[in-house]
Protein backbone atom coordinates (compact mmCIF):
# COMPACT_ATOMS: atom_id res chain seq x y z
CA UNK A 1 0.00 0.00 0.00
CA UNK A 2 0.67 3.48 -0.33
CA UNK A 3 2.81 5.40 2.52
CA UNK A 4 0.19 7.47 4.65
CA UNK A 5 1.87 11.09 3.95
CA UNK A 6 1.21 10.56 0.18
CA UNK A 7 -2.01 10.56 -2.27
CA UNK A 8 -2.82 7.37 -2.86
CA UNK A 9 -3.90 8.09 -6.22
CA UNK A 10 -0.73 9.39 -7.38
CA UNK A 11 1.14 6.28 -6.92
CA UNK A 12 -0.24 3.92 -8.80
CA UNK A 13 1.80 2.11 -11.19
CA UNK A 14 2.21 3.50 -14.52
CA UNK A 15 0.29 0.16 -16.55
CA UNK A 16 -2.79 0.36 -14.37
CA UNK A 17 -3.19 4.23 -16.22
CA UNK A 18 -1.49 2.99 -19.86
CA UNK A 19 -3.64 4.86 -22.48
CA UNK A 20 -1.01 3.11 -25.29
CA UNK A 21 -0.52 0.33 -27.13
CA UNK A 22 2.68 -1.88 -27.39
CA UNK A 23 6.48 -0.24 -26.55
CA UNK A 24 6.29 3.61 -27.90
CA UNK A 25 10.18 3.86 -29.56
CA UNK A 26 12.58 6.10 -27.99
CA UNK A 27 13.37 9.60 -28.65
CA UNK A 28 16.19 9.55 -31.85
CA UNK A 29 18.13 11.99 -29.94
CA UNK A 30 19.09 10.77 -26.52
CA UNK A 31 18.90 13.64 -23.62
CA UNK A 32 22.12 14.70 -21.61
CA UNK A 33 22.99 12.49 -19.16
CA UNK A 34 24.89 12.91 -15.72
CA UNK A 35 25.15 10.20 -13.21
CA UNK A 36 26.74 11.34 -10.00
CA UNK A 37 27.35 8.12 -7.61
CA UNK A 38 26.91 9.57 -3.65
CA UNK A 39 28.81 7.74 -0.96
CA UNK A 40 26.06 4.79 -0.48
CA UNK A 41 27.86 2.23 -3.19
CA UNK A 42 24.16 1.24 -3.45
CA UNK A 43 22.88 5.05 -3.93
CA UNK A 44 22.59 7.59 -7.17
CA UNK A 45 21.97 10.81 -8.43
CA UNK A 46 20.73 10.52 -11.69
CA UNK A 47 20.26 13.96 -13.67
CA UNK A 48 18.22 13.94 -17.10
CA UNK A 49 17.83 17.22 -19.20
CA UNK A 50 15.53 16.67 -22.14
CA UNK A 51 16.38 18.90 -24.33
CA UNK A 52 12.87 20.50 -26.69
CA UNK A 53 10.36 18.95 -24.29
CA UNK A 54 7.57 20.40 -26.72
CA UNK A 55 8.28 17.69 -28.66
CA UNK A 56 7.02 15.03 -26.51
CA UNK A 57 3.65 16.45 -26.60
CA UNK A 58 1.30 13.29 -26.54
CA UNK A 59 3.93 10.36 -25.99
CA UNK A 60 6.29 9.61 -23.17
CA UNK A 61 9.89 9.15 -23.18
CA UNK A 62 12.42 7.05 -21.57
CA UNK A 63 16.03 8.33 -20.22
CA UNK A 64 19.05 6.71 -20.49
CA UNK A 65 19.59 3.78 -18.78
CA UNK A 66 21.68 3.65 -15.29
CA UNK A 67 22.84 1.22 -12.79
CA UNK A 68 22.08 1.75 -8.96
CA UNK A 69 23.11 -1.20 -6.93
CA UNK A 70 23.85 -3.37 -9.75
CA UNK A 71 20.29 -3.07 -11.15
CA UNK A 72 19.27 -1.18 -14.43
CA UNK A 73 16.61 1.86 -13.94
CA UNK A 74 15.26 4.23 -16.08
CA UNK A 75 12.97 7.70 -15.66
CA UNK A 76 9.91 7.42 -17.59
CA UNK A 77 7.97 10.49 -18.00
CA UNK A 78 4.64 11.92 -19.88
CA UNK A 79 5.58 15.43 -20.40
CA UNK A 80 1.75 15.91 -21.28
CA UNK A 81 0.57 13.93 -18.51
CA UNK A 82 -0.52 9.87 -18.44
CA UNK A 83 -4.75 10.98 -19.33
CA UNK A 84 -4.29 13.13 -16.46
CA UNK A 85 -3.35 17.00 -16.51
CA UNK A 86 -0.47 17.05 -14.60
CA UNK A 87 3.01 16.00 -15.68
CA UNK A 88 3.37 11.99 -15.00
CA UNK A 89 6.49 10.40 -14.21
CA UNK A 90 7.75 6.88 -13.07
CA UNK A 91 10.71 4.90 -11.92
CA UNK A 92 11.17 1.72 -13.92
CA UNK A 93 13.38 -1.13 -14.44
CA UNK A 94 14.89 -1.19 -17.27
CA UNK A 95 15.46 -4.85 -18.19
CA UNK A 96 12.28 -6.05 -16.87
CA UNK A 97 10.88 -7.95 -19.35
CA UNK A 98 14.45 -10.03 -19.39
CA UNK A 99 14.80 -10.63 -15.61
CA UNK A 100 14.11 -14.26 -14.52
CA UNK A 101 10.21 -15.29 -13.20
CA UNK A 102 10.25 -14.03 -9.17
CA UNK A 103 12.19 -11.38 -9.69
CA UNK A 104 12.18 -8.57 -7.25
CA UNK A 105 14.13 -5.65 -6.14
CA UNK A 106 13.11 -2.81 -3.51
CA UNK A 107 14.24 0.94 -3.96
CA UNK A 108 13.63 4.39 -1.83
CA UNK A 109 13.32 6.61 -4.30
CA UNK A 110 12.59 10.36 -4.99
CA UNK A 111 12.18 12.09 -8.74
CA UNK A 112 12.36 16.04 -9.05
CA UNK A 113 11.68 18.74 -11.50
CA UNK A 114 14.65 21.14 -11.25
CA UNK A 115 13.47 24.90 -11.21
CA UNK A 116 15.98 26.48 -12.90
CA UNK A 117 15.52 29.94 -11.76
CA UNK A 118 15.44 29.24 -7.87
CA UNK A 119 16.34 25.65 -6.70
CA UNK A 120 14.49 25.96 -3.73
CA UNK A 121 11.34 25.95 -6.13
CA UNK A 122 11.89 22.61 -7.47
CA UNK A 123 8.91 20.08 -7.20
CA UNK A 124 10.46 16.54 -5.38
CA UNK A 125 8.47 13.28 -4.28
CA UNK A 126 9.91 10.32 -2.30
CA UNK A 127 8.15 7.58 -1.95
CA UNK A 128 9.78 3.57 -1.29
CA UNK A 129 8.60 0.54 -3.29
CA UNK A 130 9.09 -3.45 -4.12
CA UNK A 131 9.56 -3.58 -8.26
CA UNK A 132 8.18 -7.04 -9.25
CA UNK A 133 7.25 -8.10 -12.73
CA UNK A 134 3.78 -6.90 -11.97
CA UNK A 135 4.51 -3.56 -10.70
CA UNK A 136 8.30 -2.96 -12.37
CA UNK A 137 7.71 0.74 -12.71
CA UNK A 138 6.11 3.04 -10.17
CA UNK A 139 5.59 6.58 -9.32
CA UNK A 140 3.37 9.64 -9.44
CA UNK A 141 0.37 9.53 -12.11
CA UNK A 142 -0.30 13.76 -11.07
CA UNK A 143 3.36 14.82 -10.28
CA UNK A 144 2.91 18.48 -11.10
CA UNK A 145 0.21 20.35 -12.65
CA UNK A 146 1.11 20.92 -16.57
CA UNK A 147 -0.22 24.61 -16.04
CA UNK A 148 2.62 25.03 -13.82
CA UNK A 149 5.12 22.94 -15.42
CA UNK A 150 4.41 24.80 -19.13
CA UNK A 151 4.11 28.40 -17.27
CA UNK A 152 7.36 30.31 -18.66
CA UNK A 153 7.57 32.73 -15.44
CA UNK A 154 7.68 29.38 -13.59
CA UNK A 155 11.05 28.57 -14.17
CA UNK A 156 10.56 24.94 -14.85
CA UNK A 157 11.13 24.94 -18.68
CA UNK A 158 14.06 27.53 -19.60
CA UNK A 159 14.27 27.30 -23.39
CA UNK A 160 12.32 24.43 -24.02
CA UNK A 161 14.73 22.10 -21.70
CA UNK A 162 13.56 20.43 -18.59
CA UNK A 163 15.46 19.12 -16.30
CA UNK A 164 14.81 15.97 -14.25
CA UNK A 165 16.08 14.20 -10.88
CA UNK A 166 16.44 10.94 -10.00
CA UNK A 167 17.82 10.01 -6.67
CA UNK A 168 17.22 6.18 -6.17
CA UNK A 169 18.53 4.02 -2.78
CA UNK A 170 18.88 0.27 -3.62
CA UNK A 171 17.83 -1.53 -0.48
CA UNK A 172 18.89 -5.46 0.07
CA UNK A 173 15.90 -7.48 0.27
CA UNK A 174 15.73 -9.98 2.95
CA UNK A 175 14.68 -13.22 2.82
CA UNK A 176 13.14 -14.04 6.67
CA UNK A 177 12.32 -17.61 6.07
CA UNK A 178 15.51 -18.59 5.15
CA UNK A 179 17.36 -16.03 7.12
CA UNK A 180 19.91 -17.40 9.59
CA UNK A 181 20.46 -14.99 12.78
CA UNK A 182 23.34 -16.86 14.11
CA UNK A 183 25.36 -17.25 11.02
CA UNK A 184 24.80 -13.42 10.06
CA UNK A 185 25.28 -11.55 13.25
CA UNK A 186 26.24 -14.25 15.97
CA UNK A 187 23.13 -13.92 17.64
CA UNK A 188 19.38 -15.49 17.96
CA UNK A 189 16.27 -13.40 18.86
CA UNK A 190 13.40 -14.28 21.02
CA UNK A 191 9.98 -14.91 20.25
CA UNK A 192 6.84 -12.89 21.03
CA UNK A 193 4.04 -14.46 22.42
CA UNK A 194 1.82 -11.83 21.22
CA UNK A 195 2.29 -9.05 23.16
CA UNK A 196 5.82 -9.63 24.73
CA UNK A 197 7.88 -7.47 22.73
CA UNK A 198 8.52 -5.26 25.25
CA UNK A 199 9.33 -8.29 27.70
CA UNK A 200 11.85 -9.37 25.02
CA UNK A 201 14.00 -6.09 24.65
CA UNK A 202 14.13 -6.10 28.69
CA UNK A 203 15.84 -9.63 28.69
CA UNK A 204 18.05 -9.22 25.49
CA UNK A 205 19.31 -5.97 27.75
CA UNK A 206 20.11 -7.93 30.84
CA UNK A 207 21.00 -11.25 28.57
CA UNK A 208 23.99 -8.14 27.35
CA UNK A 209 25.33 -7.32 30.97
CA UNK A 210 28.31 -10.41 31.35
CA UNK A 211 28.15 -9.42 34.68
CA UNK A 212 24.30 -9.98 35.55
CA UNK A 213 24.54 -12.97 33.35
CA UNK A 214 27.48 -14.97 35.36
CA UNK A 215 25.41 -14.12 38.44
CA UNK A 216 22.59 -15.78 36.80
CA UNK A 217 24.21 -18.78 36.12
CA UNK A 218 25.75 -19.51 39.66
CA UNK A 219 22.14 -19.18 41.45
CA UNK A 220 21.19 -22.25 43.16
CA UNK A 221 17.75 -23.99 41.55
CA UNK A 222 15.64 -26.64 42.06
CA UNK A 223 14.66 -28.81 38.85
CA UNK A 224 11.25 -27.62 37.21
CA UNK A 225 11.76 -24.46 35.08
CA UNK A 226 7.91 -23.55 35.42
CA UNK A 227 8.59 -22.99 39.18
CA UNK A 228 11.40 -21.04 39.21
CA UNK A 229 12.49 -17.75 37.75
CA UNK A 230 16.12 -18.88 38.39
CA UNK A 231 16.39 -21.87 36.06
CA UNK A 232 13.79 -20.20 33.71
CA UNK A 233 16.08 -17.55 32.93
CA UNK A 234 19.11 -19.73 33.00
CA UNK A 235 17.75 -22.02 30.50
CA UNK A 236 16.76 -18.70 28.38
CA UNK A 237 20.50 -17.40 29.16
CA UNK A 238 21.96 -20.51 27.77
CA UNK A 239 19.76 -20.93 24.60
CA UNK A 240 20.55 -17.40 23.69
CA UNK A 241 24.03 -17.84 24.01
CA UNK A 242 24.60 -21.09 22.20
CA UNK A 243 21.37 -21.60 20.27
CA UNK A 244 20.86 -21.80 16.85
CA UNK A 245 17.18 -20.76 16.63
CA UNK A 246 15.20 -17.66 17.95
CA UNK A 247 14.01 -18.86 21.66
CA UNK A 248 10.31 -19.60 23.18
CA UNK A 249 9.87 -17.11 26.44
CA UNK A 250 7.17 -19.28 27.15
CA UNK A 251 8.87 -21.31 30.52
CA UNK A 252 9.79 -17.72 31.61
CA UNK A 253 6.91 -16.24 31.74
CA UNK A 254 4.96 -19.86 33.09
CA UNK A 255 7.80 -19.32 36.43
CA UNK A 256 6.21 -15.36 36.45
CA UNK A 257 2.81 -17.07 37.06
CA UNK A 258 1.09 -15.73 33.70
CA UNK A 259 -1.39 -17.55 31.55
CA UNK A 260 -1.70 -17.35 28.15
CA UNK A 261 -4.06 -14.53 28.02
CA UNK A 262 -1.61 -12.49 30.15
CA UNK A 263 1.27 -12.82 27.60
CA UNK A 264 -1.10 -10.49 25.03
CA UNK A 265 -1.88 -7.97 27.72
CA UNK A 266 0.74 -5.00 27.65
CA UNK A 267 2.69 -5.09 30.42
CA UNK A 268 4.68 -2.04 32.06
CA UNK A 269 8.09 -2.60 31.49
CA UNK A 270 9.39 -0.49 34.10
CA UNK A 271 7.46 -2.21 36.62
CA UNK A 272 8.43 -5.70 34.93
CA UNK A 273 12.02 -5.06 35.13
CA UNK A 274 11.80 -3.85 39.13
CA UNK A 275 9.46 -6.87 39.96
CA UNK A 276 11.98 -9.68 38.32
CA UNK A 277 15.11 -8.12 39.92
CA UNK A 278 13.53 -7.98 42.84
CA UNK A 279 12.38 -11.23 43.06
CA UNK A 280 16.37 -12.66 41.36
CA UNK A 281 17.81 -10.34 44.29
CA UNK A 282 15.44 -12.31 47.40
CA UNK A 283 16.60 -15.78 45.71
CA UNK A 284 20.15 -15.03 45.29
CA UNK A 285 20.15 -13.96 49.35
CA UNK A 286 22.40 -16.36 51.54
CA UNK A 287 24.66 -17.69 47.60
CA UNK A 288 27.98 -16.27 46.61
CA UNK A 289 26.16 -13.83 44.21
CA UNK A 290 23.93 -12.18 47.20
CA UNK A 291 24.18 -8.10 46.29
CA UNK A 292 24.73 -8.30 42.97
CA UNK A 293 21.60 -6.58 41.97
CA UNK A 294 22.83 -4.09 44.57
CA UNK A 295 26.06 -3.59 42.67
CA UNK A 296 24.54 -3.10 39.38
CA UNK A 297 22.16 -0.65 39.43
CA UNK A 298 21.70 0.91 42.61
CA UNK A 299 23.07 5.07 43.25
CA UNK A 300 22.45 7.33 46.01
CA UNK A 301 20.54 10.77 45.61
CA UNK A 302 19.88 13.05 48.27
CA UNK A 303 16.74 15.11 48.14
CA UNK A 304 17.27 18.76 50.04
CA UNK A 305 15.09 21.66 50.94
CA UNK A 306 17.09 24.38 52.06
CA UNK A 307 15.27 27.62 53.70
CA UNK A 308 16.31 31.22 51.89
CA UNK A 309 15.39 34.01 54.98
CA UNK A 310 17.05 31.30 57.87
CA UNK A 311 19.85 29.22 58.29
CA UNK A 312 18.11 25.79 57.82
CA UNK A 313 18.33 22.84 55.80
CA UNK A 314 17.02 19.25 55.60
CA UNK A 315 17.85 16.63 54.04
CA UNK A 316 17.55 12.66 53.03
CA UNK A 317 19.16 10.36 51.14
CA UNK A 318 17.93 7.52 49.12
CA UNK A 319 18.50 5.02 47.08
CA UNK A 320 17.14 3.94 43.16
CA UNK A 321 17.73 1.39 40.93
CA UNK A 322 16.25 3.51 38.12
CA UNK A 323 15.12 6.50 37.01
CA UNK A 324 12.04 7.96 35.06
CA UNK A 325 13.11 10.87 33.11
CA UNK A 326 10.49 13.11 31.31
CA UNK A 327 10.79 13.21 27.62
CA UNK A 328 8.10 16.02 26.70
CA UNK A 329 9.73 19.44 26.26
CA UNK A 330 12.94 17.82 26.39
CA UNK A 331 15.44 17.60 23.49
CA UNK A 332 17.57 15.28 25.03
CA UNK A 333 18.46 13.00 27.49
CA UNK A 334 20.42 15.74 29.09
CA UNK A 335 17.56 18.29 28.87
CA UNK A 336 15.93 15.47 30.66
CA UNK A 337 18.59 15.26 33.33
CA UNK A 338 18.50 19.44 33.91
CA UNK A 339 14.85 19.15 34.37
CA UNK A 340 15.06 16.01 36.31
CA UNK A 341 17.05 18.32 39.00
CA UNK A 342 15.44 21.31 38.68
CA UNK A 343 15.19 23.76 42.06
CA UNK A 344 11.51 24.37 42.91
CA UNK A 345 10.67 27.23 44.98
CA UNK A 346 8.59 27.12 47.37
CA UNK A 347 7.07 30.49 47.88
CA UNK A 348 3.54 32.69 48.96
CA UNK A 349 0.69 29.89 49.15
CA UNK A 350 3.26 26.63 49.06
CA UNK A 351 5.94 28.31 51.92
CA UNK A 352 7.68 25.25 53.51
CA UNK A 353 6.57 24.70 57.13
CA UNK A 354 10.26 24.28 58.90
CA UNK A 355 10.04 22.24 62.17
CA UNK A 356 12.00 25.30 63.88
CA UNK A 357 11.13 28.34 62.01
CA UNK A 358 7.79 27.99 60.89
CA UNK A 359 6.48 29.04 57.21
CA UNK A 360 9.35 30.21 55.31
CA UNK A 361 10.33 30.59 51.61
CA UNK A 362 12.89 27.63 50.44
CA UNK A 363 14.39 25.97 47.59
CA UNK A 364 13.49 22.47 47.19
CA UNK A 365 15.88 19.80 44.93
CA UNK A 366 17.40 16.89 44.43
CA UNK A 367 21.22 16.21 44.05
CA UNK A 368 23.22 12.72 42.55
CA UNK A 369 25.38 11.81 45.03
CA UNK A 370 26.39 8.70 43.15
CA UNK A 371 25.44 6.34 40.15
CA UNK A 372 25.62 2.67 39.69
CA UNK A 373 27.95 1.05 37.06
CA UNK A 374 24.79 0.19 35.00
CA UNK A 375 22.31 3.26 34.72
CA UNK A 376 18.79 2.75 34.37
CA UNK A 377 16.76 4.87 32.14
CA UNK A 378 12.99 4.98 31.98
CA UNK A 379 11.73 7.27 29.43
CA UNK A 380 8.32 8.58 29.83
CA UNK A 381 7.00 8.51 26.37
CA UNK A 382 3.72 9.01 27.47
CA UNK A 383 1.44 10.37 30.09
CA UNK A 384 -1.89 10.38 31.61
CA UNK A 385 -4.63 13.37 31.02
CA UNK A 386 -6.73 13.22 34.42
CA UNK A 387 -8.99 15.54 32.69
CA UNK A 388 -10.34 13.34 29.67
CA UNK A 389 -9.10 10.11 31.16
Amino acid sequence: PPPQDQDEEMLVPQQEVEVFEGPQPMEESMPAVDNESLPDASTSRFTWKIESISKHSGRKTHSDIFVVGGYSWRVLVFPTGNNVNHLSMYLDVADAKSLPIGWSRSAQFSLAVINQLDSKHSVRKEVTHTFNSRESDWGFTSFMPLIDLYDPSKGYIVNDQCIIEAEVAVRKIVDYWNYDSKKETGYVGLKNQGATCYMNSLLQTLYHIPYFRKAVYHMPTVDTPSGSIPLALQSLFYRLQHGDNSISTKELTKSFGWDSYESFMQHDVQELNRVLCEKLEDKMKGTIVEGTIQKLFEGHHMNYIECIGVDYKSTRKESFYDLALDVKGCSDVYASFDKYVAVEMLDGDNKYQSEKYGLQDAKKGMLFIDFPPVLQLQLKRFEYDHARD
